[in-house]
């Protein structure tokens, strides 16, 4: 039996083989040789409870002779002991808690599950199994490791909404050492898009789809005795990775994946290692508590933008962001003739259960608030010009000047994006440091920087300095 590739650890083998050689039932492997187990075992995953149908059991240990009492029929064997008992006092922990407000943790558990059974067979997926781990890039650990290093005694408690059951945080509070905290040493924006950019290419390699960088906290602190409810993550989380960035455990902390193939793995982690998931269809948690001191890690997650041929003949240059950009190029409104049904997201199966959740969330359809998200080839610069963030932009510049001028996939600049925000601070840093007020977007075909701002409200400002400093109005070519 090969336990040893994805380090599973060997308290949880022996105690596995254990008792299946002792009941003399047959144990199910996994593709990695690790015993294995199904859904409402460990936690609650498709009903509001966890199997009592203990190996232990007459019907389990001498099925010949004993007949199976219909509580049990439906429950998958339960060999992991009293995981009953766990729950129970998991929930109550929460509901006392909280108090007269305490039903509310029953509500956030059967979201929890409704969205555990609907989700992933709604989405489409880009990998055979759903996860895959290894040791993380050299660049994205050594940013890590050095953010950790100097901030790791800065953590902040985390505040979790009324009723949250994702982790027992009324008993073993979690803390965040954020990476958009500027008051940490080396926090920002900057750190944020370092991160981004060194983990974007392992991923996308892995699945083979263009991704843009979705949501980047920083690095969750976990407790003893902390756990973590297995579940899938909302959408837009769909393509994401786990680091280990430090521990001080007594035994492993291993998370809990459903692949899919359906089967549980329990992945153990080191300092260092990277676990890539598909985080939107593949259950995962840390539904054992953690036994040691500390587990820090941090999530970096990212959405695919559609650029694959993979699924139903969707074309490289049709994602909604980008339309968007060429639209704009073309004087006209974007987000009209959206190619995938109804404005769905490409990663989500149109007529699935989960279409009519998302929509009734996303009455709009798949697009970005105030065209705003990053497309494939943005970067920060972008983003802060969009937002008018003049401290990024300075910080960016003293860094890595060079930022403020990158094209994004559409040929659009920084000071594209600002001139069409009407962010006239930001045109004018950006002019300060050397942008061309003439560079045509569309990778020379589109719009100058004031052909741009005349296109849209609220930029006269942004207009005037254009003007008052001789850039020309140049349209796209037709």
């Amino acid at each position: 039996m090969s336990l040893g590739r994805l380090g599973w650890p060997s308290w949880w083998s022996l105690v596995m083989v254990f008792m299946s050689v002792f009941n003399g039932i047959a144990a199910e492997l996994n593709d990695f040789g690790q015993e294995t187990y199904g859904v409402d075992v460990s936690f609650p995953i498709q009903h509001a409870t966890v199997s009592e149908n203990y190996a232990t059991l007459p019907h389990n240990i001498d099925p010949d002779h004993n007949s199976v009492d219909q509580k049990y029929k439906e429950m998958p064997v339960q060999p992991l002991g009293n995981k009953h008992e766990f729950y129970s006092n998991f929930m109550q922990g929460c509901r006392d808690f909280y108090g007269k407000s305490g039903r509310v943790c029953d509500s956030v558990e059967r979201g929890r599950i409704e969205m555990g059974l609907r989700q992933p067979q709604s989405m489409y997926n880009y990998t055979e199994l759903g996860f895959k781990k290894i040791r993380a890039p050299p660049e994205v650990y050594k940013l890590i490791q050095e953010f950790w290093k100097n901030n790791k005694d800065r953590g902040k408690l985390e505040v979790w909404s009324k009723g949250n059951t994702y982790t027992n945080n009324w008993d073993a509070p979690t803390k965040m050492v954020s990476v958009e905290d500027t008051t940490l040493r080396g926090a920002g924006l900057v750190l944020k898009q370092k991160l981004w950019d060194a983990a974007q290419n392992t991923l996308e390699e892995w699945t083979g789809e263009k991704l843009t960088p979705c949501s980047l906290y920083g690095v969750r602190i976990y407790q003893e005795g902390a756990v973590l409810a297995t579940h899938v993550d909302r959408v837009p989380l769909v393509t994401s990775a786990i680091i280990n960035v430090a521990q001080d455990v007594d035994e492993p902390w291993p998370i809990e994946v459903y692949a899919h193939d359906g089967k549980a793995y329990n992945v153990t982690m080191e300092p260092g290692d990277m676990v890539l998931y598909e985080s939107h269809s593949v259950l995962h948690g840390r539904p054992f508590p953690l036994k040691g001191r500390f587990y820090a890690n941090i999530f970096i997650h990212f959405e695919p933008v559609g650029h694959s041929l993979k699924f139903h003949g969707i074309q490289e240059d049709t994602d909604v962001q980008n339309q968007y950009r060429r639209a704009a190029d073309a004087s006209v409104g974007g987000h009209e003739n959206d190619p995938h049904k109804e404005g769905l997201p490409y990663y989500l199966i149109p007529d699935s259960p989960e279409e009519p959740t998302w929509k009734s969330s996303h009455p709009e359809g798949w697009h970005t608030d105030g065209g705003s998200a990053v497309v494939t080839g943005s970067t920060v610069a972008h983003q802060a010009a969009i937002a008018g963030d003049i401290d990024t932009l300075k910080e960016i510049a003293t860094q890595q000047k060079a930022d403020l001028h990158k094209k994004d996939q559409n040929g659009w600049q920084p000071i594209h994006e600002g001139a069409r925000a009407g962010h006239v601070h930001v045109v004018k840093l950006l002019v300060e440091h050397d942008a061309n007020v003439n560079e045509r977007s569309n990778h020379g075909v589109g719009g100058t920087p004031l052909h741009i701002a005349k296109q849209e409200k609220g930029t006269s400002g942004v207009i005037e300095y254009l003007e008052s400093i001789g850039a020309l109005d140049i349209g796209p070519d037709l």
